[in-house]
């Protein structure tokens, strides 16, 4: 519903189908007249619409339903329904307006129209009347009966801001009976002048912001009212006293609108909180400003980890230090707040000090604050440990064993001890010295001599192996450390035979001068045993053993030699085209590097029958299956070769007791018992070995085995009658033992990688088994 009020619209909303009679809205309050005035101006309404849908009644002013409304009858399919009625004034009512400043001082005067009244004297205008109001008084001037006029005079000061706008009635009365009147509508418009200051909406303002945020984040907005109006009200916000902190890198405020945001880093760490001052002004002439504060308070985050400082370090500390003793000044700082800033602190140690075991200790302190998420940090301290002397020399071994070939020059340097000591520097720094101990002889002692700052071990001597074979001798190291500590090694010289000795022919084959010749018969069958050739050698091991090979005449094919046993044999039976007379020459050659060998000559003749045989060997007895003399003188023969033997070995145990003065047991020598059933016991205290002897065989055949298994690379030595040497399986030989030879023993030591083997042989009629222990 708009009502049109001089050019004016005013609108009423209102449902359809409403009761007659309801009001719609005060048109008389609308329209700014009082009920007087609305009845003295003879308001009335009027539509363009068949049906009179609204009236207005004149007693209270009020608008009102005057008939039924159908809103699909007026406004059919239209979504915004409107009636449109006019307010018609019949007496229209005069108006003026009058503008004062709301400076206006009291006693002010503003002259008003003059009425006019068409009438004549008495019934001309003859005063006038000001509604009652606060401000205003009339002034009423008569100049006789020409003409009355009237000034409005300010009794009481303008205040726009309480009324901008006063209206007042003139009614000016004729002096007929009864007086008629006429109205003229005042309408003061009080000016502004800029009498009020911004006012802010508080006089503090608080506001929170978590610490880190965005730039550009608001923090608030100030609020300033100014009752004033136009530039007068309109207010610009800014900063001030901007020395002391500044504000501008951290806030920023619009000047219009008062929002203050965030421009800067805003840190907790950095400053807690902030006091801004601001201001508001006005626009006026001359301008009026107001002034607050806002405290913006910063929330702390945890965004600092604890800092780990580290002072007073003592480093290097030395490895017997007493637990306890401080080490470093540890300090932990948090730049946070509340419990941001509250720290639980770790340190992780270990034992006692050892530089020997861990040389350098990395200490790590962890930090962790209280805060959520924690934060946490870890600082890692070195502290060097210090080396004292707490730790001996050490020899790789308690006992060392140094092998020497013999015959090496005078000065030469044969071992060189070395030791190792965990400390350092001068704390691990050795000297040598032998040790002339109450069971050491000055024989041993002057054998060698030892570097003191090498440890090099000198020979003062040539070494012979046929005359020395081991000896021993102690050797101190000592540090340099205060105070010295020191530890001891035995030294086990063991020297190594060199091959320096020719074999020797053993008789009867080796007198100087003698003519050695044997004969053989002509019926000789292959095989027939001629010689034997025996040799020793004064070395030992591989350099003593010998082998036997026929040198001379190039071409002879009548006869061999077994290369081990140097048993000389026919090849074949003899023929017509043989010589009767066959020069040999036998060399003997031992295994050494290089090798070295002796010859002999044996002359061969051949006879016609046996009975032209002569020997300087005893015949080879037949066996008998019986016991025979020949039984009992074996027997003999082993019991006194036992004894020999016996004797020789306890010779030779004593002579090393003597040499080596007690030390070196466990190189001492071999033991060698007869036993009541023929047996020999060969006793070694890292050795034991059977040796079996078949009279069956014209030689023996040996097995060796040291205890208590070979080991993988062992060699089984095996001597047979042919002319090969085996290390791998004992062949037996068949051929009977002559009866005119005796019992010879030949035992020799064999020596390669620290491997001992030995070499038995016995030429026996019966079976004989020696074990050796």
């Amino acid at each position: 519903l708009d009502v049109a009020r001089d050019r004016s619209t005013i609108s009423y909303t209102i449902s359809e189908e409403v009761d007659k009679g309801t009001a719609v809205g005060n048109l008389a309050k609308d329209l700014n007249l009082s009920v007087h005035q609305l009845q003295a101006t003879g308001l009335q309404i009027t539509s363009g619409y068949i049906k009179r849908y609204f009236d207005i009644s004149h007693e209270s002013g009020a608008l009102f339903v005057s008939d039924r409304i159908d809103r699909e009858e007026l406004c059919p399919n239209m979504v915004k329904c409107s009636l449109i009625i006019e307010a018609i004034l019949s007496n229209p009512r005069k108006i003026i307006t009058i503008d004062m400043f709301e400076s206006s001082h009291v006693g002010e005067r503003h002259p008003l129209p003059v009425a006019h009244d068409a009438d004549a004297g008495i019934n001309s205008v003859k005063t006038y009347k000001l509604n009652t109001n606060e401000y205003f008084t009339l002034d009423i001037q008569s100049a006789g009966d020409r003409s009355v006029s009237a000034e409005l005079v300010l009794q009481k000061t303008l205040d726009r801001e309480k009324e901008a706008v006063i209206e007042l009635t003139l009614t000016a009365f004729d002096g007929g009976k009864p007086p008629k009147t006429g109205t003229l509508q005042i309408h003061i418009h009080v000016l502004d002048v800029n009498d009020n200051p911004p006012v802010f909406s508080k006089t503090l303002y608080k506001v929170q912001v978590i610490e880190n945020p965005n730039v550009g984040v608001l923090l608030l907005t100030l609020s300033a009212t100014d009752l004033d109006e136009g530039v007068n009200s309109q207010i610009v916000y800014s900063f001030t006293e901007r020395a002391r902190l500044s504000l501008e890198d951290k806030f920023a405020i619009n000047n219009n609108t008062g929002e203050i945001t965030v421009k800067g880093k805003i840190d907790y760490e950095e400053n807690q909180a902030y006091e801004i001052r601001v201001q508001a002004r006005d626009k006026g002439t001359p301008p009026r400003s107001a002034h607050s504060k806002v405290l913006v308070e910063v929330v702390d985050v945890n965004d600092n980890a604890p800092v780990i400082t580290v002072s007073s370090l003592m480093s290097p500390v030395k490895e017997d230090a007493e637990i306890g003793t401080a080490v470093a000044m540890v300090t932990i700082t948090d730049k946070d707040g509340g419990r941001n800033g509250l720290t639980k602190c770790g340190v992780l140690v270990t034992g006692p000090l050892d530089r020997e075991a861990i040389s350098m200790y990395n200490i790590s302190i962890e930090a962790t604050d209280e805060g959520t998420p924690a934060l946490s940090s870890t600082a890692v301290v070195t502290i060097q440990v210090s080396d004292v002397n707490d730790n001996a020399p050490r020899f790789p071994d308690a006992h060392i064993n140094v092998f020497v070939k013999e015959n090496i020059p005078t000065g030469t340097t044969i071992y060189r001890l070395t030791t190792e000591d965990l400390d350092l520097n001068e704390n691990a720094k050795s000297a040598y010295q032998l040790i002339k101990g109450a069971s050491q002889r000055a024989q041993n002692t002057a054998l060698v001599n030892i570097n003191s700052e090498t440890g090099d071990i000198i020979s003062l001597q040539s070494f012979n192996y046929e005359e020395l074979k081991t000896f021993q001798f102690k050797v101190q190291a000592t540090d340099s450390g205060v105070p010295p500590l020191s530890s001891n090694v035995t030294v086990n010289v063991l020297i190594l035979d060199e091959n320096d000795n020719n074999p020797t022919i053993l008789a009867p084959y080796s007198e100087l001068g003698s003519v050695n010749s044997e004969t053989i018969p002509y019926s000789a069958e292959a095989g027939y045993f001629v010689a034997k050739i025996r040799a020793v050698d004064a070395d030992s091991g591989y350099n003593a053993l010998l082998s036997y090979h026929l040198t001379e005449p190039k071409g002879n094919n009548l006869f061999r030699i077994g290369t081990s046993t140097g048993e000389i044999r026919t090849k074949r039976r003899m023929s017509d085209n043989d010589l009767k007379s066959h020069p040999l020459v036998v060399l003997v050659s031992d295994n050494g590097e290089p090798s070295l060998s002796a010859t002999v000559s044996i002359d061969v003749v051949v006879v016609e029958s046996t009975a032209d045989i002569q020997t300087q060997f005893r015949n080879v007895p037949l066996k008998e299956d019986s016991f025979s003399d020949l039984n009992l003188y074996l027997l003999i023969a082993i019991v006194s070769v036992s004894v020999v033997f016996l004797l020789s070995l306890i010779s030779l145990i004593a002579v090393r007791c003597h040499r080596t003065d007690g030390g070196f047991s466990r190189y001492s020598a071999p033991m060698i018992t007869t036993h009541p059933d023929g047996s020999w016991s060969y006793s070694k205290a890292t050795q034991q070995y059977d040796v079996c002897f078949s009279s069956d065989t014209l030689k023996s055949d040996v097995v060796v085995f040291p205890a208590p298994f070979p080991p993988v690379d062992a060699e089984l030595i095996s001597i047979n009658g042919g002319d090969t040497f085996t290390r791998t399986q004992t062949l037996p030989n068949k051929d009977k033992v002559r009866p005119d030879l005796l019992v010879t023993l030949a035992m020799k030591q064999l020596s390669r990688n620290q491997y001992s083997k030995y070499i038995i042989s016995l030429i026996f009629e019966k079976k004989i088994c020696i074990h050796f222990n």
